[in-house]
């Protein structure tokens, strides 16, 4: 048994690390430095947040440092593996930290006194999967050790005062504002990572570094022993002149996950994609009472569950792409972000039937139609109802923009409305979502995911779908909603052949004169082509749609004829132009 586990753990081996540090108050009466580390036990927390070290330097001329770099190790680590599965490791990590240093610059604050500051450096890596997160700020260091050579891979934020003392430019605390070095960086299974505070590194050349981590075996590391490694550069450091505290911390890589396409490939595809069902099928525990959609890319059905008589619906790739990674890769995601976004506004899903050898997934029962059915039964709906409708698709997208995830294909028919106008969105199968993508390396479409006529330009174009992308589709969709058309010339070509399209945006008023202008204006800032000048919080595009924005009223009255009223001004120039040309026909028939 224990032979066979040991090659099942070969075959998939996990990340491993093994952590040793030691401090010291070396000839200072109080350790104003700090190092924790955590290794979650739970399998979800490895894989999604990552194993965490951290390290801190209290600066010396607060009493409080030591406060400082104690609680900034320990909060961050505590608060970090408390944000979402579904935030990536940079917006966690940020998000912590600024929050950090908010608290500690405002008790700075309100004390009003640079002794009794709480100021402190900062260094900590985050290992998950096959890659180290880097966030630092201040003197403290991070330096890796791969095949006997040793490279920093922080920097200093420090200046000199004429040649003397160095001076930290940057700290936690210091500043209101938190300007924290990020960086990612691929792991090899044996690198070593070694943390230290000034202490430590200000008084060992790289030289005397060098030599005590190369005496490490690092298929033979330890706790035991890489803790025994870090008290002897402590020492070291001690009898070579340093008079500050001693602190540092080594990591050794012992073994990494095997992330690859192959990998990928068997977890997407060891499941049997069930053929085309009709009305009286049945598929584990479920009776097919309705066939909802058959298309080329999937099947969906209204079910029963035998056990509860419960309704559900039944999404099932279409067999085409049982070989297609991309869109598998997506089906996956949908049942992953079905089950951890918990909302009115989004359509759960369950979780798979463990004993089930096929590939689909069992989503929640939403009474309603497509928005794309109630736009055919209702043209032409009043401004407020419609403006009610968006700022409901809106609020459910937010939810979406929290979870740290871009949505890609925000559409019509990817939204149900109820009767009492209660959006729901069901469909999340182009999803970015970053936390599964520093994962594994998600499988890529040679062409943008979803619809071309809804697809924000930037990401069309090859370029990373945004928050703001989801709010350009956003405001297609409202603009559809009062228009019946869109506000860019319909794209029904190839994704391929839209990347070349002119957008040159209509003036809704030229559909809907009872529209008034200041709403056409918010529409045009919402879809416009380049994301920079969209707006960029989507609460504010919900405002300006309902209450005027004197300053892009004020802007538009400024605009030349042509920008303001376009259709008119060709107007006025085509009949200027033909009267022109009928007046010099009469004087050449005159002669």
């Amino acid at each position: 048994m224990k032979l066979q586990k040991d090659a099942e753990n070969k075959q998939n081996p996990s990340l491993k690390v093994a952590v040793g540090g030691y401090s010291d108050a070396g000839k200072r009466p109080l350790n104003q430095d700090a190092f924790a580390a955590k290794i979650p036990t739970s399998y979800n927390e490895k894989k999604h947040k990552g194993i965490v070290v951290s390290i801190a330097d209290g600066v010396s001329c607060s009493n409080n440092s030591q406060q400082a770099s104690q609680t900034s190790v320990t909060q961050f680590i505590n608060d970090y593996y408390c944000t979402p599965e579904t935030w990536s490791i940079k917006i966690s990590a940020s998000k912590v930290l600024n929050s950090l240093n908010s608290w500690l610059f405002h008790h700075n604050h309100q004390s009003g006194l640079p002794h009794e500051g709480l100021i402190t450096t900062f260094s900590t890596i985050i290992f998950k999967s096959t890659s180290a997160y880097l966030f630092h700020v201040g003197d403290t260091r991070i330096y890796r050790f791969r095949n006997g050579r040793l490279k920093q891979i922080s920097r200093d934020h420090q200046r000199s005062t004429y040649g003397q003392h160095s001076v930290l430019t940057r700290a936690l605390g210091m500043d209101c504002h938190l300007d924290v070095d990020f960086q990612c960086s691929e792991i090899h299974q044996g690198d070593l990572f070694f943390l230290s505070t000034d202490g430590i590194h200000d008084c060992l050349s790289n030289k005397q570094l060098t030599e005590h981590l190369s005496s490490i075996d690092s298929q033979q590391a330890n706790t035991q022993s890489l803790e025994l490694l870090a008290k002897t550069i402590v020492l070291d450091a001690g009898d070579n002149g340093s008079k500050d505290n001693l602190t540092c911390l080594l990591v050794c890589i012992e073994s990494l996950p095997n992330v690859n396409v192959d990998e990928l490939q068997q977890r997407l595809t060891q499941l049997t994609i069930p053929p085309a069902l009709e009305v009286g099928n049945k598929i584990d525990y479920f009776n097919i009472e309705k066939v909802i959609h058959q298309g080329t890319r999937s099947h969906v059905y209204l079910a029963t569950d035998t056990r509860t008589q419960e309704n559900y619906i039944l999404k099932m790739p279409s067999l085409n792409f049982a070989e297609d990674l991309v869109y598998l890769d997506g089906f996956y995601k949908e049942q992953w972000i079905g089950r951890k976004l918990s909302h009115p506004n989004i359509m759960s899903i369950l979780p798979k039937i463990e004993t089930s050898p096929f590939l689909y997934n069992i989503c929640e029962y939403i009474e309603g139609i497509t928005l794309r059915q109630w736009m055919f039964d209702n043209p032409n709906p009043s401004l407020q109802t419609s403006r009610e409708i968006i700022n409901n698709i809106v609020s459910a997208v937010r939810v979406i923009q929290r979870a740290g995830m871009v949505h890609r294909d925000l559409k019509p028919e990817n939204i149900m409305i109820s009767a009492h106008a209660k959006i729901t969105i069901i469909d999340f199968g182009t999803v970015q979502i970053d936390s599964l993508d520093e994962l594994s390396p998600s499988p890529q479409s040679d062409v943008p995911l979803g619809d071309s006529d809804y697809i924000a330009p930037e990401y069309l174009n090859g370029g990373l779908a945004t928050s703001a992308s989801d709010l350009f589709s956003i405001a297609v969709i409202a603009y559809e909603l009062l228009a019946g058309k869109r506000p860019y010339k319909t794209l029904n070509s190839s994704l391929q052949h839209a990347t070349k399209v002119q957008w040159k945006y209509h003036p809704i008023t030229i559909y809907r004169s009872d529209i008034p202008e200041w709403v056409d204006q918010v529409l045009k800032k919402a879809v416009n082509p380049n994301a920079q000048h969209r707006y960029q919080v989507m609460s504010e595009f919900i405002t300006d749609l309902f209450t005027p924005n004197q300053g892009l009223i004020e802007r538009h009255k400024k605009a030349p004829i042509i920008e303001r009223h376009p259709l008119r001004f060709w107007q006025f120039f085509s009949g200027t132009v033909t009267v022109i040309a009928l007046v010099e026909l009469f004087l050449l028939l005159k002669k």
